[in-house]
């Protein structure tokens, strides 16, 4: 039986839960577990304080899956997102575009456009914040009193499952705004983990009129971020980044403006992600699909000097190396 060396958290004295290596612990035999749609989303908004910045939500330490980490809204698909009923309240993108929409032709049409629903949900449920317009493509006025404690109604009903998005939609009579969604990237959970998810990330402006809020029931704190200051505070262990997230961070960090950034991607070609998990000199760390020794089929992609590519557990934290 092969020997990985597992992770375990621990809580530092600030309370945030960092990355340690238990060394000699046995991988455990069995399939592995195939990985639940999800869908995330990384909002933006201009900064005077010379990058734009992104919105984070602290994970409870108590969650099973990245507890304590900081992270973007989102979360798994359900099978009403994926819902025929919805389509009508659905602006900008059609079932059958929703695929190439995507970058991925082949997905079935009926749950790439749930992906995206589940996205727009997801963001609502967990931050407050509904990429959505009025019927007549009126802007959502949020700063309207009576207009926002509707939706923090909604919201907390949909939390709860009392309500679902059709029924806000029907009531409200909204459309969901795809338009304002941007492909950022797609990762996969690694196949060693039990818990896997196979999340699409994507990029949305801040709309205007509306600010975001944690739920305070998974997500427990929330704050506005550089990209450049996330890093900085990962790296003083400040806050607790994932692997998906630090990568995602990294690039973000290579646009200086939100404009720049939301062309870039634009561009971008998005391949999946399935790191691939590996252990050397005591360290737990996984190699990204442009790694030179990256081998699982299907993912590989050409190598991209001067680009980190491997993502490993090093005193206490994540961190990003080139190889």
């Amino acid at each position: 039986m092969p020997r990985i060396n597992r992770v375990r958290k621990i809580q530092s004295e600030k309370g945030i839960v960092i990355i340690m290596v238990d060394k000699g612990a046995q991988e455990t035999p069995g399939k592995t577990n195939p990985p639940r749609d999800a869908a995330t989303v990384i909002i933006v908004r201009n900064s005077d304080r010379g990058q734009y910045e992104i919105f984070m939500m602290r994970r409870h330490r108590n969650q099973s899956f990245m507890g304590g980490a900081y992270v973007f809204p989102g979360g798994r698909l359900d099978e009403a997102d994926c819902d025929p009923a919805l389509h009508p309240f659905i602006e900008s993108l059609t079932v059958g575009d929703a695929g190439r929409f995507l970058q991925e032709p082949d997905i079935p049409e009926e749950k790439a456009l749930g992906l995206c629903v589940a996205a727009i949900r997801e963001t609502f449920e967990e931050a407050g914040v509904l990429l959505a317009c009025g019927c007549s493509r009126e802007t959502l006025d949020f700063t309207d009193a009576e207009t926002a404690g509707r939706f923090r109604a909604h919201r907390r009903a949909l939390n709860e499952r009392k309500t679902t998005f059709l029924d806000i939609a029907r009531q409200e009579n909204i459309r969901f705004t795809m338009e304002r969604l941007v492909p950022f990237s797609h990762w996969i959970t690694p196949e060693i983990e039990s818990k896997r998810f196979d999340t699409r990330f994507f990029l949305a402006w801040l709309p205007d009129g509306q600010v975001p809020v944690h739920d305070n029931q998974e997500l427990v704190e929330s704050r506005w971020l550089t990209p450049e200051e996330a890093l900085n505070l990962h790296q003083r262990k400040e806050i607790l980044l994932m692997p998906p997230t630090l990568k995602s961070m990294e690039e973000l960090n290579a646009c200086r403006t939100a404009d720049e950034l939301f062309a870039e991607t634009r561009r971008c070609e998005i391949h999946t992600i399935l790191p691939q998990v590996f252990t050397e000199d005591g360290n737990f760390g996984v190699k990204l699909p442009h790694d030179s020794e990256y081998t699982i089929a299907g993912y590989k992609q050409p190598h991209r000097p001067g680009e980190s590519s491997r993502i490993v557990t090093h005193n206490g934290i994540w961190k990003t190396f080139c190889v």
